[in-house]
């Protein structure tokens, strides 16, 4: 595990590193959740393998620091990882970023384009305000305080084992500013940086999640979307052989 300070009160940001080629490839994870338990089955798949991968988990979950007087922003996101990719010295690395994560991504890229060549989005999140079926959404709804003290161990309760396992390692403070920042969106928000980035763009839509709204104007600008069937949300989980595919361009 490695580490970086990516505030001005010494708090760190971790993530777990796994030695190889350049250029690295930096798996970030979603809301609520951590890097390790997501993609270290994708990093470790033979099609994978021979690469430097690094697992960042972003502050205020899984293993890295939780500041109480972090803004837990998109930006604020983007920036940490920034730290830790510079620290890690992995200038034009390939980001593969799953729902929150993929939101976070596309603002990094948009704000230090050094540091990304290429990304692979898995249902990232592209607009402001998503449905209200959005567990960010449903966390954001609630203020802050009434989360924290109430509504946490509710949603730990509803979300179900598997992601309450990661959720329940987040700092729920962290977890609602973030769900917050990720309702608020970037400015310009996250689809429209993503049409205009120069580098390699690869979306996953889950084929039993739907359509994927403005496919066509993604494709458009050069966006590559892939439908992956029989994978919902956690295409990584559901489709791993598609979706390591995707992250070598052998698809």
């Amino acid at each position: 595990m490695h580490q970086a300070t990516f505030d001005s009160r010494g708090s760190h940001i971790r993530w777990t590193e796994v030695p190889g080629a350049e250029p690295a490839r930096v798996f970030l994870h979603g809301l609520g959740s951590m890097s390790a338990v997501y993609h270290a089955h994708i990093a470790a798949r033979p099609e994978l393998i021979g690469r430097r991968s690094l697992l960042v988990d972003l502050p205020g979950h899984g293993t890295s620091d939780r500041p109480e007087d972090f803004g837990y922003t998109l930006r604020d996101h983007a920036d940490a990882v920034a730290v830790a990719l510079d620290a890690a010295g992995t200038a034009g690395a390939e980001l593969i970023a799953h729902s929150m994560g993929g939101a976070v991504a596309i603002v990094l890229a948009h704000r230090r384009p050094d540091l990304v060549s290429r990304l692979v989005l898995t249902e990232a999140n592209l607009d402001a305000c998503p449905p209200s079926t959005a567990a960010s959404s449903n966390i954001a709804a609630y203020d802050e305080e009434e989360f924290v003290e109430k509504e946490y161990a509710r949603v730990l309760a509803a979300v179900g084992p598997l992601w309450a396992a990661t959720m329940r390692l987040a700092d729920p403070r962290a977890l609602h500013r973030s769900a917050v920042g990720l309702r608020r969106g970037s400015d310009p928000v996250m689809r429209t940086l993503l049409e205009a980035l120069p580098v390699g763009r690869v979306f996953l839509q889950g084929g039993l999640s739907g359509e994927l709204p403005g496919r066509e104007s993604l494709e458009a600008a050069g966006v590559r979307v892939v439908t992956v069937p029989g994978a919902g949300h956690n295409v990584m989980f559901d489709n791993p052989g598609a979706f390591a595919a995707a992250v070598a361009g052998t698809d």
